[in-house]
């Protein structure tokens, strides 16, 4: 199922780069994401979980999306299935750092048989 959610990421990922969002609250676009994949929680703790994974990721504290995922998943509330992670991580590269959205093409690689 991992491997699904991840190829379907990257795809996705890709489509996302660059779609124009003029004056959209990129924080508020994210909460949106989120509730489409049954992630709740407060706003504005969701955003800073995503902004804690970019920084992780840019200063390379994770070396990849598998890592951003276990980081994720342990910070989300009981219960997250390792899915959200996934879908937590897929929403928030292209939102709050639309540079490191080849992490996720290389996690979608790397879990192809």
């Amino acid at each position: 199922m991992i491997r699904a959610v991840v190829a379907a990421l990257a795809v996705s990922a890709g489509l996302l780069v660059g779609a124009p969002v003029a004056g959209a609250d990129p924080d508020e676009a994210f909460a949106e994401q989120l509730h489409t994949y049954g992630i709740y929680g407060q706003k504005d703790f969701n955003a800073w979980i995503g902004k804690i994974m970019r920084k992780r990721l840019r200063n390379g504290h994770d070396a990849d999306a598998f890592a951003s995922a276990k980081f994720v998943h342990d910070q989300l509330i009981k219960g997250t299935t390792t899915d959200q992670a996934w879908q937590f991580v897929g929403a928030g590269i292209p939102i709050y750092c639309p540079d490191q959205v080849f992490v996720l093409q290389n996690a979608a690689d790397r879990s192809e048989p």
